[in-house]
């Protein structure tokens, strides 16, 4: 293994990047790996916010596992996971505390790369499941299968995942013209989540009370009462979908550039777009299905790391970090905020993407893009 500076192609010719004033800058080192067979591009300010988020990440699900209505030192903790202390520590760590916490994390996760996913597709920093339909197909679906079919645990996850993918189907093929343009994916998902929001109304309009009421409360997005079920159930879907999405990170980056260059370096687009979009659109709906159709994550996660690491392209892991960061930290803001009442963690999600979403929309209209 070794570390060696990455040259441009035209290295000794002058062919280097420069700062501005015409500063040459010190070439990002490449990890050499397998006897020079793998190369990875090492970026010091990427790996630094990484390593950070990462860091931040353990530390909120360190605390969400030790505070509480009993609370629990981190030493005692940690003896918990691996299956020693007193009964209630074990108990209140390893069944109360743990799926929560673990839930939370790869929701978060799975939300934040997902965002990414759209949002590099759309090219627009408001193409995230929320804003363009997805996550309303998710939800319409769940809401049909606890209305209609009056359907378990399971029938509402599948319901969920269903929903998603089928309106992900949907909205790329009426956004199909000559490839896939970002403003129209943006513009058909955002009208195809509005028809789907009125089909979720009158469902609700239509439903006994007490469905009504279940209905209502899966729709605000909460993890409460979350157990080893839901837990497991996210983790298979992630073990199965990131991988997948991570190996089209490399497409996703070129295709940034312009479907034509992309095309012109060797990239399917049509069977890239189609492969990321399902994808992306069964990771939202397994994420949806566990926890609810929890807002603005998958917005503000991408856009935040982005500017963090201050990075031009698709950043997927960068965003799985940093959503997990966000919905664990809103996780234990929810559970705490007004303790012992336990508020749903897409109320304070809501709070804070919607101000984002604010600044966003500001930031357009200040460099003229919106």
């Amino acid at each position: 293994m070794t570390l060696t500076p990455a040259r441009a192609r035209g290295a000794g010719t002058g062919a280097q990047d420069t700062a501005a004033g015409g500063r040459r800058t010190r070439p990002a080192p490449v990890l050499r790996l397998a006897g020079g067979r793998v190369s990875v591009m090492v970026r010091p300010r990427v790996a630094a916010v990484y390593t950070g988020l990462l860091a931040a990440t353990a530390a909120v699900f360190a605390v969400s596992l030790a505070v509480g209505d009993y609370t629990i030192a981190l030493d005692r903790v940690l003896w918990a996971l691996v299956g020693y202390g007193e009964r209630l520590d074990l108990f209140f760590v390893r069944d109360v505390r743990l799926p929560r916490a673990l839930t939370a994390v790869l929701v978060g996760a799975a939300l934040g790369i997902a965002g990414a996913v759209f949002q590099s597709l759309s090219r627009n920093p408001l193409g995230s499941p929320d804003i363009i339909g997805f996550t309303g197909g998710a939800s319409a679906g769940a809401v049909a299968v606890i209305l209609v079919l009056g359907g378990s645990t399971l029938q509402v996850s599948l319901g969920a995942i269903v929903g998603g993918v089928a309106t992900a189907g949907l909205v790329y093929l009426l956004a199909l013209k000559r490839g896939v343009q970002g403003y129209r994916l943006v513009l058909v998902g955002i009208g195809i989540n509005a028809m789907l929001l009125s089909v979720r109304d009158y469902l609700m309009t239509r439903a006994e009370l007490t469905e009504a009421m279940t209905a209502q409360v899966w729709m605000i997005g909460s993890l409460n009462g979350t157990a080893w079920g839901q837990a497991l159930t996210i983790a298979a879907s992630c073990a199965v979908l990131m991988p997948v999405v991570l190996l089209l990170g490399r497409r996703l980056r070129l295709m940034e550039m312009g479907d034509s260059t992309a095309q012109a370096l060797g990239v399917p687009v049509g069977r890239t777009q189609v492969a990321a979009l399902l994808a992306a659109s069964a990771l939202t709906g397994a994420a949806i299905a566990v926890a609810g159709p929890i807002a603005f994550i998958a917005l503000a996660a991408p856009q935040l790391v982005r500017r963090l690491a201050r990075t031009s392209g698709t950043a997927l892991m960068g965003a799985a970090l940093m959503g997990a960061l966000l919905l664990s930290a809103a996780d234990l803001v929810a559970q705490r905020a007004l303790a012992p009442t336990q508020l749903p963690v897409g109320v304070v999600t809501a709070v804070i993407g919607g101000s984002y979403l604010v600044w966003v929309l500001y930031r357009e209209w200040r460099t003229g893009n919106a």
